[in-house]
């Protein structure tokens, strides 16, 4: 066992560990600890190891059968390794102490370091007592507590049964599950020593209708963190009805005239356009890339004054909500834009060497097999002074977009995203549903165009792809108005 004695790198062969398979504890303590110091003998200026366990489930009713079931299980960890400004990354699913070993001396390696020599002295690294979120939080028995496989295909059976009773001239329906268990564990070589669970469902109806030529295929998602009877609690017949009747009137809705328009944006999913348009840019990750706009203007005006923006962690069952990010840092609450003045940044640890910018619990990864990365938890458009009446009352022809679909944003905030459900503005009312409405602008210009926010806040599950994979995120904002943006029709 590790003593209080500084050890020979010899020795280390001989060094046994009793930590347990089970689950990350103090255990793991020793180990992490002499393999920490073992790469900071090497010339490393830091080390961090990221451990996890996962046990996944996805299950997809179409229709009246179930029709896949996909369970998935994976044990490993990965190892980032610090020299100046450079770093490496190495993953491994061996969590003996000879696995974490040979990851950590391929991370060496790669950065031109070699284990100490034979008799060489191994720097005690002194880790924190365990900041066990899990334990303190009641997390460990969440696992047994969530639906089993039966009662995960009956919920979505009599969802999709429910689908079938509110909507008419149904093609196809989907009710798709699943349930994310996650135990981690980060060690470094400051002194991090941090354990969390994390558990992410989400629920939600894909509907395809058609009458002829006429088509319209909906979709909607909800998503929670922390509860184990989120499954048991999903009110399907009332989304059964809400998706019954967007899908109707899209059904014979006209196409939208291309054009040049005000829109009202609803909330809830509306807030994806920030998310991908302008959140993206304020992550560390493309300042170093030089792919932002936004680099040099801290302090400076880059939104309409009435625009104010947060990226938090901390919202109750929230799908982007995290006790600590995958770097092992608390969450907390970023002030991102206040009053359409850039305040801060996005940065995970590597970031914020690189950049200047402080942490700010936003390291985030999709498993051990990726580095962390500065990425988005909770982001939103914080409520303004507005009601909805107002907003509608503004606008004399414009369209009224209640719900977004996908998209895509180019390398420094050029973007365009399909709206599944729209509808005509006139006069301050709304008239007549509209389909085909794609919409097209630049972060920098759109972002100067929000000129007004309701006080409707509504956040919504998504998920977001970027350079250390597929993480779970919530995108969020009141009804706003964009004075002016670029329509695609026909």
């Amino acid at each position: 066992m590790l003593t209080n004695t500084l050890l020979l790198s010899n020795q280390l062969p001989t060094l046994k560990y009793s930590s347990t398979t089970e689950r990350f504890d103090e255990t793991w303590e020793a180990p992490l600890a002499t393999l920490l110091g073992l790469g900071r003998a090497a010339g490393a200026d830091f080390i961090e190891f990221f451990l996890e366990r996962r046990n996944y489930i996805n299950c997809l009713a179409e229709d009246d059968a179930i029709t896949s079931i996909s369970p998935s299980f994976a044990t490993g960890a990965g190892v980032r390794v610090f020299r100046g400004k450079g770093d490496c990354y190495v993953s491994t699913n061996d969590l003996s102490f000879a696995g974490l070993k040979a990851a950590l001396e391929k991370g060496l390696s790669i950065l031109g370091l070699q284990l100490p020599a034979p008799y060489s002295f191994i720097p005690e690294i002194n880790l924190e007592l365990l900041r066990d979120y899990a334990t303190k939080r009641g997390k460990d028995e969440w696992l047994g507590l969530c639906s089993s496989i039966r009662e995960m295909g009956e919920i979505l059976l009599d969802g999709n049964a429910a689908l079938m009773q509110k909507a008419s001239h149904v093609q196809s329906r989907r009710a798709i599950y699943f349930r994310d268990w996650q135990e981690v564990l980060v060690a470094s070589s400051d002194g991090t020593f941090a354990r969390d669970i994390r558990l992410t469902q989400s629920v939600g109806f894909n509907l395809l209708s058609a009458d002829g030529a006429n088509r319209s295929s909906i979709g909607e998602r909800a998503g929670n963190t922390s509860d184990a009877n989120f499954l048991r609690t999903w009110d399907y017949t009332q989304a059964a009805e809400q998706i019954a009747e967007s899908a109707g009137k899209m059904l014979y809705a006209d196409y939208v005239e291309s054009g040049n328009y005000p829109i009202i944006m609803a909330n809830h999913f509306g807030g994806v356009i920030f998310h991908e348009a302008c959140g993206h840019l304020l992550e560390t990750t493309q300042i170093e890339r030089n792919t932002t706009p936004f680099a040099d203007k801290k302090g400076e005006k880059i939104a309409h004054e009435s625009l104010t923006a947060w990226d938090e962690g901390r919202s109750d069952n929230a799908f982007g909500t995290i006790d600590m990010d995958d770097e092992g840092m608390p969450a907390q609450r970023t002030l991102l834009i206040e009053k359409g003045i850039l305040k801060n940044f996005l940065a995970d640890r590597a970031g914020s060497w690189r950049t200047g910018h402080p942490r700010t619990g936003s390291g985030r990864r999709q498993n051990y097999t990726f580095a962390a990365a500065s990425r988005m938890r909770n982001t939103y458009i914080a409520t303004g002074e507005y009601t909805n009446e107002d907003l509608f009352a503004s606008v004399d022809k414009g369209i009224y977009c209640k719900k977004m679909g996908g998209g895509s944003v180019g390398a420094t905030g050029q973007f365009n995203f399909s709206v599944d459900e729209a509808y005509l503005i006139e006069n301050g009312k709304i008239t007549k549903p509209l389909k085909g409405a794609i919409l097209i602008g630049e972060a920098k210009e759109i972002m100067n165009k929000i000129s007004m926010c309701s006080q409707d806040l509504e956040l919504a599950p998504g998920f977001c792809g970027s350079v250390s994979g597929s993480i779970y995120t919530t995108v969020g904002q009141p009804h706003i108005k964009v004075d002016s943006i670029t329509v695609g029709g026909r």
